[in-house]
Order: structure tokens, then C-alpha cells, then sequence
């Protein structure tokens, strides 16, 4: 392989003028909300000094993508996808506006700022399902595994740069930061109404195809790349421990801290900047469970490092690997589901991305808390890296799984 094939592919960039805007548009809309993000924890910070009020964001935004994730998946099997995705980004200005306003206004409520953010995240919980199957219409079969290489770079980058930024303008105007966000989400809008019609394809006469919500279960290769992400995150998360460890190991530095999460992102663009080495093997799922294998190996060796720099190696090689196993389970779940029901599975696929991290916190959390953070951290590496042999061992079709393999639907 040359070093040009190694590099990100960008043939989806080239070959479709819709996925283009499409991605341009995420990657701006991706920014500001790592933008707003920053703002939203600051002002509930200088609104009440309280840590549990800071946590109840992560509450404001997760809950709705739980509860409506499961709508979102049957909008985007039933209508045109970009309408559906349209109407979420409508939605998603309106709050961004909302939280201009109130930061203009200076509302000393940090309900009003929770009741924002939860009206935001419904949205973007409305219309995820139907934007993640957009790759598979958009771009040719053995394309999509590359256009979504390119989204997962875009929002690494975002994370790596939105927060510096973010910082930076609630420094300037609190108002100014929720004001980018309310600025650039109709981008996505515009970039929506571009898009071709893209109704499911279905048969004639026939409203929406059943077996949605069952296929990720009935079909072993669904299933298994599936459970490969959720054994991962909830056995193994790593975030909520890194205070204890950084206070345990390295003085409680605050910029140590932040070079975790940092060095996570560092990794995560890494891997994407060389995916065309991933993107183009033949057997996603093996390169799935190799990429859980060594996330689960990275994290082991964080809690034995003994110096920073060694724990900051540590987690670039688990941030990479995060981004090739996100990559490939996309591709996988995206090809190998029939166009119908990609909006229910893909709204079980985002499920389980959202959930399984904050499972995985609290599991490490209550860990840490009970054995310490190294021990926690190696005993998570441990368990995920024995529950991935399970997985591999009991489907041996997600091993044998190739790009080149039709759409497989079994029967009820």
C-alpha cells in the first residue's frame, strides 16, 4: 500500500457534490456546538457553583437522545430523509437562538439553560438516525466506509478545536459563543435542503418495512459489531476516572487533565488523517474487533503508566483506535442493513454510541472509588478484552463479513 492510499481517502469528497456540502456543513455545525457546549457549562458554573448542576447538562442532552433516538429511527423509515433532517436542523436553530437571547438577556436561571439544551438535543435526537443513513444514498458502496473516515475527522477536529474556541469567546461574550452556534446550524439546513429527495427505498405500496428494531438481534453480524461497541464502552470507559488518576499520579495539574481529553482527540485525528489503510480492508469486522482489542489494551497500560507522558502515549493509541472501530462498526451497519430499515437500526446504532459511554462511566466511577483509578482503569482494559473474545468467538460472521457482501435480511 503507498503512502497516498494510506492517507485519508477523500474519493467522497470528489465523487458527490451533495456529500460534500454535507460534510463541509457538519464540520461547521460540529464546531459550534463544541462551541456552545463550552458556554452552556460556564454559565451554569457562574449560575450556581455547583458540580451536580454542571453534571445535569450531560442529563439535559442524553436523556432526549435515549428516549426520542427510537422516533428519530421510525421518521427516518417512514419520510423523505431530507425532510426529516431538515426539520431537525430548523429545530436546532430555534434553541441556538433561545440560547442567544437568554444569554443577552442575562436569565439567572440555570433551569432556562437545561430546558434549552434538552429542547436542542431532542432535536439533533429527531434527526440523527435519518443523517446517518444519508453515506449509503449518497455515495457508491465501496465509498461509504470512506465518507464516514471523513465525518469522524471532521468532528475529532471539532472536538480538538471548538472547545480552545468556545473558551476564547465566552472570555470575549457569553452571548457571542451561543451566538456562533445560532450563526452556523443553518448551514446544515441549507446543506439539507441540497440534497436530492431520499425517501426510503421500499416496495410499492408499502408504508414502512417491518423488522427494524429486530434486525440488529436476528442478524449475527449486526449483532455482533453492535455488541462489540457496547461491551467496550460500558466495561471500559475511561473519562470519569481521569480526575482520581491525574490527582493520584500527576499532583492534580489541571493542564494534565485537559491533555487527557486532548490526547484522545490527538489520536482519534491521527487515525483519521491514515484511514484509507482501514477504510479499504476487505473485513471490517475483524478490523473492529482488532481496533475494541487494542482500546481495551491502551487503557490497561494507562493505569500502569507511571509518568505523563506515558499516559498521554497511552490514550492517543486509544483515541485512534476509538476512531478506526467507530468507522468501520458505521460502514458495516450502514452496508449491510437494507435502505428501509436503516433509519430504526441506525437509531439503535446511536443508542447504544450514547449510552454505553455514560454507562461506562458510572461503572468506572464506582470502581475507581472502591479499588483506586490504576486498578479500575486495568481491570476495565481486562474485562473489555475477554468480552471481545466472546463476541469474536460466538459470530464468526462478523469475522468473515466482507465490503463486497450484498444486503442480508433473515428471516422472521
Amino acid at each position: 500500500m503507498s503512502w497516498r492510499t494510506a492517507l485519508t481517502d477523500t474519493r467522497p469528497l470528489r465523487s458527490s457534490r451533495a456529500f460534500r456540502e454535507l460534510w463541509a456543513a457538519s464540520l461547521l455545525t460540529g464546531l459550534a456546538g463544541q462551541i456552545a457546549g463550552v458556554a452552556a457549562l460556564a454559565q451554569v458554573w457562574d449560575l450556581t457553583a455547583s458540580p451536580i448542576w454542571t453534571g445535569a447538562i450531560g442529563l439535559a442532552n442524553g436523556i432526549p437522545m435515549l428516549v426520542l433516538g427510537a422516533v428519530g429511527g421510525s421518521l427516518a423509515d417512514r419520510y423523505d430523509r431530507r425532510v426529516v433532517v431538515a426539520l431537525g436542523s430548523v429545530a436546532q436553530a430555534a434553541a441556538a437562538l433561545a440560547l442567544t437571547a437568554q444569554a443577552a438577556l442575562g436569565t439567572a436561571s440555570p433551569l432556562v439553560v437545561l430546558a434549552l439544551l434538552a429542547m436542542q438535543s431532542s432535536a439533533v435526537a429527531l434527526g440523527s438516525p435519518a443523517r446517518r443513513t444519508l453515506p449509503a444514498r449518497l455515495l457508491p458502496r465501496d465509498q461509504v466506509a470512506a465518507g464516514l473516515a471523513l465525518q469522524n475527522l471532521g468532528f475529532q477536529a471539532s472536538m480538538l478545536l471548538g472547545p480552545a474556541l468556545g473558551g476564547l469567546l465566552v472570555a470575549l461574550a457569553l452571548p457571542a459563543a451561543f451566538g456562533a452556534q445560532a450563526a452556523l446550524v443553518p448551514v446544515g439546513l441549507v446543506a439539507a435542503l441540497r440534497l436530492p429527495p431520499l425517501p426510503p427505498e421500499r416496495e410499492p405500496g408499502t408504508r414502512v418495512a417491518p423488522g427494524g428494531w429486530s434486525l440488529p438481534w436476528r442478524l449475527s453480524v449486526l449483532r455482533g459489531a453492535l455488541l462489540t461497541d457496547l461491551l467496550t464502552t460500558t466495561l471500559s470507559f475511561p473519562i470519569a476516572i481521569f480526575p482520581m488518576l491525574n490527582e493520584l499520579r500527576f499532583d492534580g495539574d489541571p493542564r494534565t487533565l485537559g491533555l487527557f481529553l486532548s490526547a484522545m482527540a490527538l489520536g482519534g485525528l491521527v487515525a483519521g488523517a491514515a484511514s484509507g489503510t482501514v477504510t479499504r480492508l476487505p473485513r471490517p469486522g475483524v478490523v473492529q474487533l482488532a481496533a475494541a482489542g487494542v482500546w481495551a489494551v491502551a487503557l490497561v497500560g494507562l493505569g500502569l503508566a507511571e509518568t505523563a507522558w506515558l499516559a498521554l502515549a497511552a490514550l492517543v493509541v486509544a483515541g485512534a483506535a476509538d476512531t478506526v472501530g467507530v468507522v468501520t462498526r458505521g460502514g458495516l451497519v450502514q452496508l449491510v442493513t437494507p435502505d428501509p430499515l436503516r433509519g430504526r437500526v441506525s437509531a439503535v446504532d446511536h443508542i447504544i454510541g450514547v449510552a454505553g459511554p455514560e454507562v461506562g462511566n458510572m461503572r468506572g466511577g464506582v470502581l475507581a472509588a472502591a479499588l483506586g483509578a490504576p486498578a479500575a482503569l486495568v481491570l476495565g482494559g481486562l474485562s473489555a478484552a475477554a468480552a471481545l473474545a466472546v463476541v469474536g468467538l460466538t459470530h464468526p460472521s462478523l469475522r468473515s463479513h466482507r465490503h463486497e457482501d450484498a444486503e442480508i435480511v433473515p428471516s422472521a
